[in-house]
C-alpha cells in the first residue's frame, strides 16, 4: 500500500520506530514488511552502508531489497536527502550491498560447516543424496556441467525435485573459490546441505540474495520459487 509520510523519512532503530514490522521503501514509497527491505545507515565517516542484519546504531533509511532499488535511491541521491547532510559512497551501493550479502552466505555456510550440517566432494554429496539426508545441494558456478548434471540425476531419482511434502534448493551462484573460502577446503564443487538450523540460515541468506539479484527481472522474478536457488555472480 501507498503511505502518505515523507519517503525520506528515518527510522530511529528498528525496534523503537511506530512499526516494528514493516517500513516505507524510499525509492517507491511503499510500506512493506521489513524482511523485503534493506536497511542503510551513515558511518562515522559519511559512507552509505547496507545494515543487513537490521541492528548498526544509528537511523537508517529503508530501499526495497533489490539492486535496481538500490541504484535508483543512490542515483536520485535519496540518501543525502535523506540523512541531510553530504554522504559518500553511494555510487557503486548497489554492488557493495550485493558483496556484502554473499559473503554473509559464505559466513553461514562456513558455520554449518562447523556445525556438522554440510558434506562436501561427489561422493559424499551423492551418498547423502541417496540417504535422504540432503535437505540442498551446492554446485560451483564454475564446477564442470556433466558432474552437476549426474548430481542432479540422483536428487531426481530419489524424487527430492518433485515432493510437494518438502522444498528442495540448488544452490548455484558460488564459485568454488567461495566454497573452497567456506568449508575450509581446495577445489570444492559440489556440497550437500544436512538438516540442522545453521543450514537453514544459509538458504535463507541465498533466497534474499538470489532475489536481490532477480528483481530486476520480473519474468524470472516471477518465475522464482522456494525450491530453487540460482543466480549468477555479480
Amino acid at each position: 500500500m501507498l503511505a502518505s509520510a515523507d519517503p525520506a523519512d528515518l527510522d530511529n532503530g528498528p525496534r523503537t520506530a511506530r512499526s516494528g514490522t514493516e517500513r516505507m521503501c524510499a525509492v517507491s514509497r511503499d510500506v512493506r514488511p521489513i524482511d523485503e527491505l534493506i536497511r542503510f545507515v551513515l558511518a562515522p565517516s559519511g559512507e552509505v552502508i547496507p545494515d543487513l542484519k537490521r541492528k548498526l546504531p544509528g537511523r537508517g533509511l529503508w530501499v526495497s531489497a533489490s539492486r535496481p532499488a538500490v541504484a535508483e535511491a543512490a542515483r536520485r541521491n535519496l540518501f543525502a536527502k535523506g540523512f541531510k547532510r553530504e554522504v559518500r559512497g553511494t555510487a557503486a551501493l548497489a554492488v557493495v550491498t550485493d558483496a556484502a550479502m554473499l559473503r554473509g552466505v559464505i559466513e553461514a555456510l562456513a558455520m554449518a560447516a562447523k556445525a556438522g550440517q554440510v558434506v562436501s566432494g561427489f561422493s559424499k554429496v551423492e551418498a547423502a543424496l541417496n540417504q535422504g539426508e540432503a535437505v540442498a545441494l551446492l554446485h560451483a558456478l564454475d564446477g564442470a556441467a556433466d558432474g552437476i548434471r549426474k548430481l542432479d540425476a540422483v536428487a531426481r531419482q530419489n524424487d527430492l525435485f518433485t515432493t510437494e511434502s518438502r522444498e528442495f534448493p540448488v544452490v548455484t551462484f558460488l564459485t568454488s573459490a567461495e566454497l573452497d573460502l567456506a568449508l575450509g577446503r581446495s577445489n570444492v564443487i559440489h556440497a550437500a546441505l544436512l538438516g540442522g538450523a545453521a543450514g537453514k540460515t544459509v538458504l535463507s541468506r541465498s533466497q534474499i540474495l538470489v532475489k536481490y539479484r532477480l528483481a530486476d527481472d520480473s519474468t524470472t522474478a516471477n518465475k522464482f520459487t522456494a525450491k530453487t536457488v540460482r543466480a549468477r555472480t555479480a
